[in-house]
């Protein structure tokens, strides 16, 4: 039996093909072994061991559905196969739950929940919010991520670096929950670390240096919101 196609709007999530393939080794199992079981407790007639090998090989991802199918055969958690979730599928994923349970923890109807998940487009209240930053364990960053927020992050994060970063502490605080002295730590930072890329090569005799000076900023700021990740933390610890 042929396995079915993927569903257009029902992408699988991120497979580590190298977590499988240790998972496995481990249990002592062949990809016969983990094929015939996907075959007889998972409900999946056409798993083979091609397959088994081929989703380990990096060359097939599996989908949702798969993926959980394998998590069980292999005895861990779907999270464990799954690279670091971005999107609000994907924590679902991770998690092992399915979309009933998340949308009845958040306080939506099915329906709504599974529309925000296709879209990539969170429109949960405040409460909501937290509900789903509790049910699927999310860190700052990626609740910051999955209820769209990132984007503004990045784009309030350049302004500063930019310009004067003391004008965007308070729109920053709103982005993301945290204490202003820590933002205000966090910002003032990178826009040292970035104005300081900037002015290195305007002394004289740097003139030559100007081009890997100017993408050394270009590239500060597409990463500015991991920048600011790993200021945080390192205040925090």
């Amino acid at each position: 039996m042929r396995r079915p196609p993927a569903l257009p709007n029902q992408p699988g999530p991120p497979f580590n093909a190298p977590a499988a393939r240790r998972l496995r080794a481990a249990l002592g199992m062949g990809p016969q072994h983990v094929a015939h079981d996907l075959r007889a407790s998972y409900g999946l007639p056409y798993a083979t061991p091609d397959l088994v090998l081929a989703w380990e090989r990096g060359t097939v991802i599996p989908s949702s559905p798969e993926l959980t199918a394998l998590a069980g055969v292999l005895w861990c958690a779907p999270g464990e196969l799954i690279d670091r979730p971005r999107t609000l599928r994907e924590h679902r994923i991770a998690c092992g739950l399915a979309p009933e349970d998340v949308a009845l923890a958040v306080g939506l109807d099915l329906l709504g929940y599974l529309a925000m998940e296709e879209d990539e487009d969170w429109q949960g209240t405040e409460r909501q919010s937290t509900a789903l930053a509790d049910m699927l364990s999310l860190s700052l960053p990626d609740y910051v991520t999955v209820t769209g927020k990132e984007e503004r992050l990045a784009e309030l994060l350049r302004n500063a670096v930019t310009t004067r970063w003391q004008a965007y502490v308070r729109q920053v605080g709103k982005v993301v929950p945290l204490d202003k002295r820590l933002i205000e730590d966090a910002l003032r930072g990178l826009h040292e670390e970035y104005q300081g890329q900037m002015t290195a090569t305007l002394a004289w005799g740097d003139i030559p240096t100007t081009d890997s000076a100017e993408d050394k900023g270009r590239n500060f700021l597409t990463g500015i919101v991991a920048h600011f990740w790993n200021r945080i933390e390192d205040k925090r610890s």
